[in-house]
């Protein structure tokens, strides 16, 4: 296959542009970043150029949260937000944390909720509509933001630092080939670049290889996130109502949970997380999530509902202990990219524009310095004196803690988080990468999940169909493969092929061929970028690679 550098070589070179700041990622923190470094520009005077890339065909289009937000970064970000008409409208009412059995709910007291757990003050949201209305405040400041551009490489400076990002080419064709309406990518440069691509980030993983940033800290933890949003009786709708569930249907040595929002209009957010450190590689967690609204306690708010949208993405858990070095010559990582969600509030949004601000006043000072291109020290500096890490210095042991199994993990974070308030002399540590953790098919048995009866539970692809996934069907496979023989000769024979169970979206199956072997299909059109396959592939044999612009999942409302 012609390699992409081929059709620069051919149809080169490319178009630059030069901006003063380069982010990747038209997020909370990228677009926070944008938006203080503008603030900042503004208040001195100055005119500092800053360009935002965004993959997805609009602002919000690959946004996937829960989402309960804590207003603290955004108030400090843009303290008149709620006379901006900032969408945070519903205010939190009630918490419920339950723990499920198969049949019974069990409401855990809140005197006995640690403080992680309150929600009193926080927002239920569309991260993805606040998202949309964050990219309008960057524009009204001059930010200039392309939707639809996949920042595909990192480009790099003689002496090594990150010089900018160059977008994918357009139009190519299955083959790797130029198609009729090829067009090449753009190179962006920068005096300095933010990565903002959220978790399991396409080019943060290859910085963090190069610069070596995950030396001398924990390997990331990962869980995948799948959601539903749905429209709901009007009697049984409580606006405000947040719940949050442990225990059925997972068993007690395999970490997750569920979330159920009540937003305004009648709207419910409904999904499961499922930590990818699990062990059995028959567990699917999408049939968990779906089995999970078949429980007495939570079908009855979606009997006579109407499901609307669909989608999935991978979030760190790490915390603290996994957080690579935030910087090296030319940028810094922000928000997901690096991992700065906090697993124990189970919450990134406020953690993700507080990151992109802290990086925004590195990078504006080093600006004012006329620096460029250097290592941005004094944005890590910030980070550690800030409330943020705070924050995540208190949830720092609650991850390690729920991983040693159910009921001996509720119990350590009890301890942890409501005796010593976050706060023990003792810090614990991520041993194993996810991916790691996945045993042989011969230590368990299949598991017999019911199958979907089209009104509370529903196959993949019909999820797919309305997470509005769509890629040009001829462009290139964006889920390469290492090795085309692992899938068959190590994944299926060892691991039973547990691709085709992680992944929510129907993109691997096993087929056989006219010979009658297996062989692995892969069906890149129904991707949702959620990179579950990238993160637990038991050999790191797939990679996922930035698609053509503007393809993937169009959430409305997510």
């Amino acid at each position: 296959m012609t390699q992409p550098q081929t059709l620069v070589e051919q149809y080169g070179p490319r178009d630059a542009m030069e901006y003063d700041v380069v982010i990747v990622g038209g997020g909370p923190a990228g677009l926070s970043a944008a938006i203080k470094i503008k603030q900042m520009a503004a208040e001195k005077g100055q005119d500092v150029s800053v360009v935002v890339l965004e993959k997805g065909g609009e602002l919000g289009a690959h946004i996937l949260s829960g989402a309960v937000m804590d207003p603290k970064a955004l108030t400090e970000l843009i303290p008149n937000w709620k006379e901006l008409g900032a969408p945070l409208n519903t205010e939190v009412t009630e918490d419920r944390v339950l723990f499920l059995t198969e049949k019974k709910a069990y409401k855990t007291p809140n005197f006995a909720l640690p403080a992680c757990f309150e929600n009193h003050g926080n927002y239920v949201i569309s991260l993805g509509n606040v998202v949309r209305w964050l990219g309008q405040q960057a524009e009204s400041l001059g930010v200039e933001i392309f939707p639809g551009f996949a920042a595909a490489e990192v480009l790099y400076n003689d002496d090594g630092s990150v010089k900018g990002v160059a977008t994918g080419n357009m139009g190519v064709k299955r083959d790797g080939e130029a198609g009729p309406d090829f067009q090449l990518g753009m190179e962006l440069h920068g005096k300095y670049t933010l990565f903002a691509e959220g978790a399991r980030g396409h080019l943060g993983k290859q910085l963090m290889a190069k610069f070596d940033l995950n030396k001398g800290k924990d390997p990331q933890s990962y869980g995948i996130g799948i959601k539903e949003l749905w429209e709901i009786d009007p009697a049984k709708h409580q606006p405000g109502l947040v719940i949050h569930t442990t225990g059925w249907p997972l068993d007690s040595k395999t970490y997750g949970g569920s979330f159920l929002y009540h937003l305004e209009n009648n709207q419910v957010m409904v999904g499961y997380v499922v930590g990818l450190n699990y062990a059995n590689p028959y567990l699917s967690p999408y049939e968990e999530f779906q089995r999970y609204k078949t429980h007495p306690a939570i079908r009855t708010f979606f009997e006579g509902g109407k499901r609307i949208s669909y989608g999935a993405r991978a979030i760190t858990a790490g915390g603290l202990q996994s957080l690579p070095k935030l910087v090296f010559p030319g940028g810094a990582l922000i928000g997901c990219d690096a991992g700065f969600l906090n697993m124990s509030r189970i919450k990134g949004s406020h953690a993700a524009i507080k990151s992109g601000m802290l990086a925004a006043e590195s990078v504006f000072a080093a600006l004012g310095e006329n620096r460029q291109h250097d290592e941005l020290v004094s944005y890590p500096v910030a980070f550690e004196q800030s409330w943020l890490h705070e924050e995540l210095h208190v949830a720092r042991n609650v991850k390690p803690y729920l991983n040693m199994g159910l009921y001996v993990g509720a119990l350590m974070t009890g301890i942890d988080q409501i005796i010593f308030r976050g706060k023990a002399p003792w810090t614990l540590h991520h041993s194993h990468a996810d991916h790691e953790c996945l045993k042989p098919a011969s230590d368990f048995a299949p598991i017999n999940y019911p199958k979907p009866d089209g009104k509370l539970t529903f196959d993949r692809l019909s999820s797919v169909f309305i997470s509005n996934t769509n890629h040009a069907e001829d462009q290139p496979i964006h889920l390469t493969l290492k090795n085309a023989s692992v899938p068959v000769d190590v994944n299926l024979r060892k691991y039973a092929g547990p691709e085709s169970r992680y992944c929510p979206a129907g993109v691997y199956e096993f087929v056989k061929t006219d010979e009658g072997q297996d062989r692995l299909q892969i069906n890149a059109q129904n991707c949702v970028h959620c990179k579950t396959c990238d993160i637990k592939d038991p050999t790191q044999n797939i990679v996922w690679i930035t698609p053509e612009g503007g393809g993937g999942p169009n959430y409305p409302n997510m």
